[in-house]
């Protein structure tokens, strides 16, 4: 990363970033990243449209910062949900469960991120933009890794079903990212319960049948 980018990724004490950003996953998450008006997220902060640009060069470079936050975290929540559970198939219920377990606003994010996914196949013209871009690669990247070692060791201890690693890791993360094409916080299901189903199906996909609820 380039000492500019990471200047711009900064939050000093009178820093907008963080607001603007709030409010950029407010309006993207309920009304769409299209039909949002760059000028509409300035009115919403209180600043002036021009004063968005010395933090953001444009809409697109503000939704792949948000995209590549939301790698940020979701990387981090496996990370710390993974590194204390006690066996492999632990593993595999807690990565799912920090997967969910999130704010309304982060949910926001994550229909984002999955709504714009393509936006990370193409090199953008922008300079920012094409930074932020190659770093949500590279965290979409480390992500696939991480859920692919930990398949990966679940098979070597005999544990999982001996398959393709990185495509049992693929198809983790689609069944697990899947949920925010259609949850919403005021929905019949809480995330908790969610996290409860998928995180079956999960076992289910890796081989090892999960016990009933009560034997957990």
């Amino acid at each position: 990363m380039s000492a500019q980018t990471a200047a711009d990724r900064s939050d000093g004490p009178r820093s907008k970033r963080r607001v603007i950003l709030d409010a950029a996953i407010d309006k993207f998450g309920r009304d769409g990243f299209e039909p949002t008006k760059w000028a509409s997220i300035a009115d919403e902060v209180g600043i002036g449209q021009t004063a968005l640009y010395h933090y953001f060069e444009s809409k697109a470079h503000c939704l792949l910062t948000i995209m590549s936050l939301e790698l940020e975290r979701s990387l981090s929540k496996f990370t710390i949900a993974t590194v204390v559970a006690p066996d492999h198939t632990g593993r595999l219920r807690a990565a799912v469960a920090g997967a969910y377990d999130v704010s309304p606003r982060e949910a926001l994010s994550a229909r984002i991120l999955l709504a714009h996914t393509d936006l990370l196949a193409t090199e953008r013209p922008a300079r920012r933009e094409e930074a932020e871009r190659q770093r949500a690669r590279t965290l979409v990247r480390a992500i696939e890794d991480a859920w692919a070692s930990m398949a990966q060791k679940g098979m070597d201890d005999g544990i999982f079903a001996q398959r393709d690693a990185r495509q049992t890791s693929f198809a983790l993360l689609a069944l697990v990212n899947s949920v925010w094409r259609w949850y919403r916080p005021d929905g019949s299901r809480s995330l908790a319960e969610i996290a409860e189903f998928i995180a079956d199906a999960c076992v289910r996909l890796v081989g090892d049948d999960p016990a009933p609820a009560s034997e957990r």
